[in-house]
């Protein structure tokens, strides 16, 4: 079973930026596309960013044009540069396949932005 482990939140000011990051185990990361993925508190979790398997992107419209989506399939690694950051960004990022999300979800990583 995949393993995901998300890294980097933590707590910035409206118009910050910060990088996170995910991790994951075994070597069927770089043959699937991958999404990054984020819950507020009382809300559902939402897609955020998708990246394929050939490095394709795509964005939810709240976020185009301030968060960039990347991979690098030799770390196993998927990241998450956001720029400019807003406080209706704040919630717990996850990482995890695309459009098929593997069963287990990782801890997620806290990103709080504040006003």
């Amino acid at each position: 079973q995949v393993q995901l482990v998300e890294s980097g939140g933590g707590l910035v000011q409206a118009g910050g930026c910060l990088n996170v990051s995910c991790a994951a185990s075994g070597s069927i990361f770089s043959i699937n596309d991958m999404g990054w993925y984020r819950q507020a508190p009382g809300k559902p979790r939402e897609l955020v960013a998708v990246i394929t398997t050939g490095g394709s992107t795509s964005y939810a419209d709240s976020v185009k044009g301030r968060f960039t989506v990347s991979r690098d399939n030799v770390k196993n690694t998927l990241y998450l540069q956001m720029h400019n950051l807003k406080p209706e960004d704040t919630a717990v990022y996850y990482c995890n396949r695309w459009p098929t999300s593997w069963g287990g979800w990782g801890q997620g990583t806290q990103v709080t932005v504040s006003s």
